[in-house]
């Protein structure tokens, strides 16, 4: 296997400089979430190691658990064949989602209907505080 230096270039972002990351329990392969990076936040997480993510409707850089506690701590980062999605193994301190469940993926179609299969573990207010 060879070895060379990440270079972000050979990366296919949107026109909005965005690229879909995939975030994955690295010991469990659970599915946690997906959210947007950009080049400034794949830099800040290989440099410190704490996944830091782009935030669309904040508009700025979201370093994930800063206001909940709940952190990524990056395990392992890859990307696919064409280069246009990411998929980030990492430890998840706490609930991945902002709804205080495990994983954001918590609707499954399932026998012609829609179910939620995964219970909040932790209410949102706890997270963020009450509103």
């Amino acid at each position: 296997m060879s070895r060379d230096p990440l270079r972000i270039d050979d990366l296919t972002f949107t026109s909005d400089g965005l690229i879909p990351a995939i975030a994955q329990q690295h010991d469990t392969g659970e599915v946690l979430m997906m959210a947007w990076m950009n080049r400034e936040s794949i830099n800040e997480t290989l440099k410190t190691g704490r996944v830091c993510y782009w935030s669309r409707s904040r508009g700025r850089l979201w370093r994930k658990g800063e206001s909940s506690g709940q952190v990524q701590a990056l395990k392992d980062f890859r990307w696919d064949c064409d280069g246009d999605t990411l998929l980030l193994l990492v430890d998840q301190r706490g609930v991945a989602c902002h709804t205080g469940r495990r994983s954001c993926f918590f609707h499954a179609f399932r026998d012609g209907a829609t179910e939620v299969i995964a219970e909040p573990e932790v209410s949102p207010d706890e997270l963020y505080g009450a509103k």
